[in-house]
């Protein structure tokens, strides 16, 4: 255990839950204890977001997943180990654009760490 291959965590399961149509889809690939730092134009390195726990990281992602999304897919994604990285995007119906970057860390399957840095169209 606590290897990605003998978890189950793959690119497939991380595309299902980026690409699901609802927020637990996604927070179910998170460990309790997961952390999620996010950088952007508004949190930028110095002063990240940072999120403790499936409970905060499920709010973000009930907001996100409640808003008018026309696209949100997952473009690469590479496993090695306990490690992957992820390039998503998404398309909101008004034609904003975001493109996010992920490094994660994994724990028996379920991430346990990820930075996350975003960029908007402005």
């Amino acid at each position: 255990m606590g290897t990605a291959a003998s978890s189950g965590f793959s690119t497939d399961t991380l595309r299902r839950g980026v690409e699901g149509s609802t927020a637990s889809d996604l927070l179910s690939l998170y460990a309790d204890d997961a952390q999620l730092r996010i950088i952007d134009r508004n949190t930028q390195p110095s002063s990240p977001r940072v999120l403790h726990g499936r409970a905060e990281i499920g709010e973000l992602l009930q907001d996100v997943y409640s808003r008018d999304i026309k696209t949100h897919k997952v473009d690469e994604c590479i496993v090695q180990g306990d490690r992957a990285a992820f390039t998503e995007s998404c398309e909101y119906a008004d034609g904003v654009r975001v493109l996010a970057e992920s490094m994660i860390t994994l724990r028996d399957g379920k991430i346990v760490d990820q930075t996350m840095i975003q960029a908007w169209d402005e």
